[in-house]
Order: structure tokens, then C-alpha cells, then sequence
């Protein structure tokens, strides 16, 4: 049963943790901020093809989007 007494080798388990939670929030936090920055940079196109390649729209949509940007 704990009695309050975890140690050095419980404290040091414990900053660790800590230690990986906070690393994690941060690269969650800087993907997001890469990949808001890379969507703005991206043209018309290349958003259709990223939503194609997701299989977010049909070939005959992606075709149909690709051509009314091209005209």
C-alpha cells in the first residue's frame, strides 16, 4: 500500500511521464500549426489531388473539379 514514501525511483518514473505528456502536447500542437501553414501554401490543385489521394472525392470528381480550375 502506498504510504506517501514512493522514493526516488517513483518520483523519477513520475517526471518522466510528465516529461513524455508534455513532449507529446508539443508535437501535437506543432503538427498542427505545419499543417495549417502547408494548407495555405497549397494551390487549388494540389488540394484536389491531396482529397483524391484521401479518397475523399471520386475519380469522375476529381476529373470534373481538375478540369472547371483549368478553364
Amino acid at each position: 500500500m502506498w504510504n506517501g514514501q514512493m522514493g526516488w525511483g517513483g518520483m523519477g518514473i513520475l517526471w518522466v511521464i510528465l516529461a513524455l505528456i508534455v513532449i507529446a502536447g508539443v508535437l501535437t500542437i506543432y503538427q498542427g500549426v505545419r499543417e495549417a501553414r502547408r494548407q495555405r501554401q497549397d494551390t487549388p490543385e494540389q488540394v484536389i489531388k491531396r482529397r483524391y489521394a484521401k479518397g475523399e472525392i471520386d475519380r469522375d470528381t476529381y476529373q470534373r473539379m481538375l478540369d472547371d480550375l483549368r478553364k
